[in-house]
């Protein structure tokens, strides 16, 4: 059963990460800056503070006990995932949603899954573990599932550009592909800030957190990536010249500020069903990005059939994404198998 919840929670908490740009095409007349920061500031500032005051006993005492090391490494780590953030949402308007989340999503389920250990020196010793050959096959069938819907990403853009003029969206894969290697790899270390808070967490267990011991760490993780993205923001704020949006006297000031907020709670959900996931998984909890990853894949291209984004797709295009998404269901099914295996006493 905890288990089952592991992998529900999972799939709960990638549903919304994969849901949570959609409320941008609603927003008008704000520069890229102003909403991202108005979103951030709800995702990494505000929730998390708020959750953990809310699910944390003794959130004071806890934070007095932990140790000082553990809240300053998970916050640096944050940091970098928050440069990590950034670089995805500016990779989506040069190549576009689904190759942004196939390219970055995709080496950041390698990366942020086998690093950890690795450098740990646990690799060794966890894949000598019972299902540990399921966790590793579900691993890779994950990433080649992540490629050929990236492949599918790209044919669709393909396909579109044949059909009809996409307006001011301007493709260019000499800037968006760095983007998402640079977006891959330091969101990827978003594990290590969950890891590196672990100290805090097991305080926060002691005090009665149980399964929600993890919004604690968030306080640290998720302020980190606001203050990169705070800079940024500023930055571009002051060379565009473009404080006043926030508080333009328009029709649509309101309406902005609400998507952003959607889009704040949304992704948030992939941090707060993230950890009551990971906490589930027992001995192969390394595995819980990789398993986030590939269902934040599969539900960003399930959203993107439902919202009819592949409408004007050829059949060859078609196919490849019912291809991908099979391979990312049995990658999901072998992951889970493989956790069920390593939880099984020997």
């Amino acid at each position: 059963m905890s288990l089952f919840n592991g992998i529900f929670f999972h799939s709960v908490g990638a549903a919304g990460a994969s849901l949570c740009y959609t409320p941008q095409k609603k927003v008008k007349g704000w520069a890229w800056q102003t909403y991202w920061l108005a979103q951030a500031a709800i995702c990494w500032l505000i929730l998390p503070l708020f959750i953990a005051w809310v699910t944390i006993p003794e959130l004071f005492r806890v934070l007095h006990e932990s140790p000082s090391s553990a809240m300053w490494h998970s916050f640096l780590y944050g940091m970098a995932y928050g440069i990590g953030g950034t670089a995805f949402g500016m990779a989506i308007r040069y190549v576009g949603y689904s190759l942004t989340y196939a390219i970055a999503v995709g080496i950041s389920c390698v990366v942020g899954t086998l690093l950890p250990p690795i450098m740990n020196g646990t690799l060794a010793e966890t894949l000598k573990g019972n299902g540990s050959g399921y966790i590793v096959s579900g691993i890779v069938m994950g990433a080649l599932g992540i490629a050929i819907c990236g492949i599918a990403g790209r044919n669709k853009e393909k396909d579109i550009e044949k059909r009809q003029q996409q307006g001011n969206v301007v493709f260019s894969l000499s800037k968006g592909l760095p983007l998402c290697i640079l977006a891959g790899v330091l969101s990827a270390l978003y594990g290590f800030a969950i890891a590196e808070g672990a100290p805090i967490a097991t305080v926060a267990e002691q005090y009665g957190a149980g399964n929600f011991k993890i919004n604690v760490v968030y306080i640290f993780s998720n302020t980190g990536a606001f203050v990169t993205t705070f800079f940024y923001c500023l930055y571009l704020h002051i060379k565009e010249k473009t404080f006043g949006e926030y508080t333009a006297s328009t029709k649509v000031l309101g309406t902005n500020f609400i998507m952003a907020m959607i889009t704040g709670v949304l992704w948030y959900f992939q941090f707060f069903f993230y950890g009551l996931g990971h906490v589930n998984l027992g001995k192969y909890q390394f595995s819980s990005w990789a398993i986030h990853m590939v269902m934040l894949v599969f539900f960003s291209a399930l959203a993107g059939l439902l919202m009819k984004e592949w409408k004007m797709c050829s059949n060859k295009t078609l196919q490849l994404l019912a291809l991908a998404l099979a391979i990312l269901i049995a990658s999901v099914l072998v992951l889970t198998y493989g956790n069920y295996l390593g939880g099984l006493k020997v």
